[in-house]
């Protein structure tokens, strides 16, 4: 029997399995997955160590599965369950699909042991932040399991469905808003003189460590803020820019329009 299967073994299927290995979560052995893709199972093989079937073999896998992870995109969810019908029935299913709501998953899967999660792309180098949502009849162990694997590669946080959306505009597209910003910073920096290579690892290293300073510390953002501001100094001025220009405002209506595009999609 295998503890966990993967439905699906593209990059963020990879990145969940090999921390799970690498965390001490299930062995290889104890893992498994699926691709129609030859190529992309035998990617995974080579990047985790662990078996990936394809071709006829599905129903093969699922029925040495414990619980299932859905790791297939959302246009081809509906296909890719259809020559699973029952097999699902009662196992625990942790979807990574994107903008599918627990109440369809339910229905495709047949299951009712859902836990819908929203990941992110820094899970690629285990530093993921991820928001997760237990359907109505899904037990306590199955919010756990799925905690443990996303622990595996980064920080989960389990949430009410509803609030899905936000975790999608926030964490989900986040990465998106700091990867602008460093390149905001080290396009200043070239403004200033410094070569590109200087002035973008510089602004990498600057979001890296503020972040981890953050984190470390368990400081608010704002006193972290105020002790590198000095009274009349350089930092004041800079944000005195950055509140004049909206900048605060700006993310939190990035955040809400994206939230809201999120609502958009997930009617259709």
């Amino acid at each position: 029997m295998f503890k966990l299967f993967f439905l699906g073994a593209g990059k963020m299927a990879t990145a969940i399995a090999g921390g799970i290995v690498k965390a001490g979560v299930f062995q290889k052995s104890e893992l498994a997955a699926f691709d129609v893709s030859a190529k992309a199972a035998q990617e995974f093989e080579e990047k985790t160590g662990v078996h990936c079937y394809s071709g006829d073999a599905l129903n093969e896998g699922i029925a040495q599965a414990e619980a299932v992870l859905l790791a297939v995109k959302p246009q081809v969810l509906a296909s890719a369950l259809e020559p699973l019908a029952g097999a699902l029935a009662g196992k625990p299913v942790i979807s990574i699909v994107a903008g599918v709501p627990i109440a369809r998953l339910t229905a495709l899967t047949g299951s009712g042991r859902i836990v819908r999660v929203m990941p992110n792309t820094p899970a690629l180098v285990g530093e993921g932040a991820a928001g997760y949502s237990l359907a109505p009849e899904a037990q306590a162990a199955d919010g756990e399991l799925a905690k443990r694997i996303l622990s595996a590669v980064g920080v989960a946080m389990q949430v009410e469905e509803k609030y899905l959306t936000a975790v999608t505009a926030l964490s989900g597209s986040g990465p998106a808003y700091v990867f602008e910003f460093i390149r905001a910073l080290s396009d200043g920096g070239v403004a200033e003189g410094l070569p590109r290579d200087v002035a973008t690892q510089l602004a990498i290293q600057t979001v890296l460590g503020s972040a981890a300073m953050a984190k470390e510390t368990g400081i608010h953002p704002a006193i972290l803020k105020d002790q590198v501001t000095s009274p009349g100094g350089t930092t004041i001025r800079a944000l005195e820019v950055l509140e004049d220009r909206a900048f605060a405002g700006a993310v939190i209506a990035a955040v809400r329009a994206c939230a809201r595009r999120s609502e958009e999609l997930g009617k259709n």
